[in-house]
């Protein structure tokens, strides 16, 4: 599907990106239109799919979810019934925020998020571990976030 995103569809996705909780007449202000066009613009990118949701972000830390865990995983063998096992498995598991198919050494790559080192522990022996097709798990703590955004870059759009 071919979409044309023109400035004033842009800078209405920057700005939901930054604050999805803006209030249309506000977006349309500070995009130089009026609340319908504005409204009708935000709904078009909803129904093309570019808008896919609207989420809260929370403070993991704020939270108890002080330990966040980057894990390669291998798999035994890459046949697509393995696959699919160990993605359903995955979905299951609320730990898991990030899950990737990757090439390279590790079959997936995993953001896992927990309150603390026992926590993580029981993750790894009761979930990770239990999946059938699962060989090999190599865990890396991340000692501190230096950047994240949840805003994807726009500028080659322009």
């Amino acid at each position: 599907m071919s979409l044309h995103l023109d400035s004033i569809d842009l800078k209405i996705l920057r700005i939901l990106q930054q604050d999805a909780d803006v209030s249309n007449v506000e977006l349309a202000e500070r995009i130089g239109l009026s609340p319908s066009p504005c409204l009708r613009r935000v709904r078009i990118l909803e129904e093309a799919g570019v808008i896919k949701r609207r989420v809260t972000l929370l403070d993991a830390e704020v939270l108890g979810l002080a330990v966040s865990v980057f894990v390669s995983v291998q798999l035994e063998r890459q046949s697509r019934e393995r696959l699919g096992e160990f993605e359903a498995e995955i979905r299951k598991r609320p730990e898991v925020v990030e899950c990737y198919l990757m090439t390279g050494e590790s079959d997936y790559l995993l953001r896992v998020v927990v309150p603390d080192l026992h926590a993580y522990e029981r993750f790894l022996k009761d979930s990770l571990t239990r999946i059938p097709s699962v060989a090999n798990i190599r865990s890396s703590f991340a000692l501190k976030q230096v950047a994240y955004s949840t805003a994807l870059p726009l500028g080659h759009l322009a």
